[in-house]
């Protein structure tokens, strides 16, 4: 198993940043994919962005060029760095790893509330 626990969510105003962590723990070999996803009160969880075990990165248009996803490999650790903050990015933010060869595995963090005000 994997426990994965995020941090670093909060209140801040419009045009401001934050930095989520997500640090995994427990059987943590193999896994080769880690992601931010984020649920807003009402729509679907969406994928925010993911980078693999070699650092290539892909990015949901509404973020691209105010978000930044990076690894610490040695820390077992998943950054979102998100910059100029709208209140349409307010939302419960999940991080996910996975590990898509066998034994696959999938597994979620609690998730940190995220709120932009105007």
């Amino acid at each position: 198993q994997v426990q994965l626990v995020e941090s670093g969510g909060g209140l801040v105003q419009a045009g401001g940043s934050l930095r989520l962590s997500c640090a995994a723990s427990g059987t943590i070999f193999g896994i080769n994919a880690m992601g931010w996803y984020r649920q807003a009160p009402g729509k679907q969880r969406e994928l925010v962005a993911d980078i693999t075990a070699g650092s290539s990165t892909n990015y949901a248009d509404p973020v691209k060029g105010r978000f930044t996803i990076s690894r610490d490999g040695a820390k077992n650790t998943v950054y979102l760095l998100m910059n100029s903050l709208t209140p349409e990015d307010t939302a419960v933010y999940y991080c996910r790893f996975q590990r898509t060869s066998w034994p696959r595995g999938d597994y979620w963090g609690q998730g940190t509330q995220v709120t932009v005000s105007s």
